[in-house]
């Protein structure tokens, strides 16, 4: 018995094209979605500011996967459409591809500006973390320091809050648990805020290298790719 596999291919033609248009409406609704949540950013328009400057490129090269990936949907949907030759949708996928792959291009030195200007933050940022980590050192050798515990015990006595026929034994006592009930906890915390500083200006810089700069660079190359299959 033979399969004629030909009477297969009107049904499978048929089926691509009923799902080109779904194909090409899901891809241009990604495609305005991304240019609408740039649309707030343009309405309040304000290169001079570097904030503004910071949060648009990361806006754009953020959003942009998502228009790509609405192009490749309408390139694949025109890809699968039996009828012939470039569609004037074809034209405009290029089109918006183009546009985007210049927007990637153009974001690449205005993300390595605004990389080097965070950088220039760090580095004040580092003097800062530098001498409360001093701080910190100095601060946990005294509590180590024996000398600490005498001076801790003699104000206690002074503000009477040591009995006075406490041995030497018990005042020992109580500064220890004065060190390990107050200040030992005030340390951690100061180290762990101290940590949370150098883990945030790190991971900012390198943000802005790799999820900025880098995914740039990779857009960029992915909407030429999708500029020359719309219209080649």
């Amino acid at each position: 018995m033979r399969l004629d596999f030909s009477l297969l291919l009107p049904v499978s033609l048929a089926s691509s094209g009923r799902s080109a248009p779904l194909l090409r409406w899901l891809g241009l609704t990604l495609v305005v979605l991304m240019l609408l949540q740039l649309a707030a950013l343009l309405a309040t328009w304000n290169w001079d500011l570097e904030p503004f400057r910071q949060l648009f490129i990361d806006r754009l090269v953020g959003e942009a996967p998502m228009a790509l990936v609405g192009l490749l949907l309408v390139v694949t949907a025109q890809r699968i459409d039996p009828r012939p030759g470039r569609s004037p949708l074809s034209w405009l996928v290029g089109l918006l591809a183009a546009l985007l792959a210049l927007a990637m291009v153009v974001a690449v030195p205005l993300s390595i500006e605004l990389q080097n200007a965070l950088e220039q933050q760090a580095q004040q940022q580092d003097g800062a973390i530098a001498e409360q980590a001093s701080q910190l050192d100095l601060q946990k050798k005294q509590v180590e320091d024996p000398g600490f515990v005498d001076q801790l015990i003699a104000e206690a006595e002074k503000e009477g809050r040591v009995p006075s026929d406490a041995t030497a034994e018990q005042k020992q006592e109580k500064a220890r648990e004065f060190i390990d009930a107050q200040i030992r906890p005030h340390l951690k915390q100061a180290e762990n805020q101290l940590a949370q500083a150098r883990l945030g200006r790190d991971l900012a810089v390198q943000q802005r290298r790799f999820g900025s700069i880098g995914r740039a660079v990779v857009l960029a190359i992915a909407f030429v790719l999708v500029a020359l299959v719309a219209l080649v």
